[in-house]
């Protein structure tokens, strides 16, 4: 109650956003998007005048241009409310989970955390030997040469693979531009941090890629003293969720989530 009453100083509070999961626009419960994370982001930074945000972040990546969007939203809000962010890595903060965690002003392992994968991944699969062998044939009709570009369904055409890498590499110029504008100096030299290789907790400070190790609750008591609180801001279960269940549609998505988890050994 001491907020409430006149001339008292209340004591300072962190909000404290939970970014866990796949990077994904799909609207699956568990992902995160900007849309679904739009509202905690913007509630964190507006409600209680906080003294921080802190970022807890568990993601192994997934969509470049969600993570872009939801980076960009919190340095907004960042710069909007004047409000210093911080990053606090569980298990993984990769790809594009560790794009979400540049957003913040500095970046807090576990020793047993894994940070960076800065690169861009596409992962398909070939099946035109498979659907030959069992005498099913493809029709596909297009206007436009390209437009059935990497089709699985049909032999690997040189020309898209190049195209294919064409773009990758402008969304890894776009990574490495979001890190070492966001990383400046701290960042080790060597091009070694740029091939998509990861690290745990210790060598990725080392090579610059976060601040130091420690944890959410004594790092903010820290800084902003001992009798910090905590407002803690993330996605609501929904039924299925809550007990246990899962929608077959989503089956095919989660399968591809693991496959993104299971890249970083988890």
């Amino acid at each position: 109650m001491k907020r409430f009453i006149p001339f008292v100083t209340p004591d300072p509070m962190v909000a404290v956003i939970r970014l866990s999961g796949v990077i994904s626009s799909s609207p699956r419960a568990g992902v995160l998007s900007d849309q679904s994370t739009a509202p905690l982001i913007e509630k964190a930074f507006r409600k209680g005048k906080p003294k921080a945000v802190a970022l807890v972040i568990n993601s192994p990546g997934g969509s470049p241009a969600q993570s872009s969007l939801i980076a960009a939203r919190i340095r907004r809000l960042a710069e909007e409310k004047d409000v210093p962010v911080h990053a606090f890595v569980e298990d993984v903060a990769a790809s594009g989970g560790y794009w979400l965690a540049c957003a913040a002003d500095d970046i807090w392992l576990d020793a047993s955390s894994i940070a960076g994968s800065i690169g861009v991944i596409s992962a398909s699969f070939g099946l035109h030997d498979f659907i030959s062998r069992h005498g099913i044939e493809r029709r596909v009709h297009t206007a436009g040469k390209d437009k059935s570009m990497l089709d699985p369904f049909r032999p690997e055409r040189e020309e898209d693979v190049e195209r294919l890498k064409a773009l990758q590499a402008q969304i890894h110029e776009s990574f490495i531009d979001h890190v070492t504008s966001r990383r400046g100096d701290r960042l080790a030299d060597g091009s070694e941090i740029f091939t998509g290789e990861f690290w745990v907790g210790q060598r990725a400070v080392d090579l610059g890629l976060a601040d130091g190790l420690a944890h959410l609750v004594p790092k903010m008591k820290e800084l902003y003293g001992d009798k910090t609180r905590f407002a803690v801001y993330g996605p609501k279960r929904g039924l299925f969720q809550r007990f246990g269940a899962s929608l077959a549609g989503e089956a095919l998505g989660q399968i591809e989530d693991r496959a993104l988890w299971a890249r970083m050994g988890l």
